[in-house]
């Protein structure tokens, strides 16, 4: 049986307790800790969210690369974790994080920059130039 913590436990953080997909993997959303906007969604395995919350840098785990991924690391558009949010089913995170410059890799302040109006794509976001 699963315990159920009252909100005032003091419980002992390890990513270890998380649950990852098939891949080793959860899915980590970037949050904007002062305007609420959301960034970008990306993936972490346990290592990566450890290297998150030891260095304060948010890292990733690159898919493609299969490697770490330091956000901000060679474009200088650093995540810096405020703090690392945890969903009720532990299957997925929310990095509040201050962003220095775009989110995105196409130079846009989120990767979200497409919106779906009356089944037409929209462009909502211009890179920053």
């Amino acid at each position: 049986m699963q315990k159920v913590f009252n909100m005032h436990d003091l419980v002992k953080f390890s990513p270890e307790t998380l649950k990852y997909n098939e891949a080793g993997l959860v899915p980590c959303i970037a949050q904007d800790e002062e305007s609420g906007e959301i960034l970008m969604m990306a993936w972490m395995n346990a290592e990566s969210v450890a290297k998150t919350l030891e260095t304060g840098r948010v890292t990733y785990w690159s898919r493609s690369r299969q490697s770490f991924w330091i956000k901000g690391e060679s474009s200088g558009h650093v995540q810096e974790l405020v703090e690392l949010r945890v969903d009720c089913d532990r299957d997925a995170l929310l990095a509040m994080v201050r962003q220095t410059g775009p989110a995105c890799h196409t130079n846009r302040r989120s990767c979200f920059y497409t919106a779906i109006r009356d089944g037409e794509e929209h462009e909502i976001m211009t890179p920053i130039s």
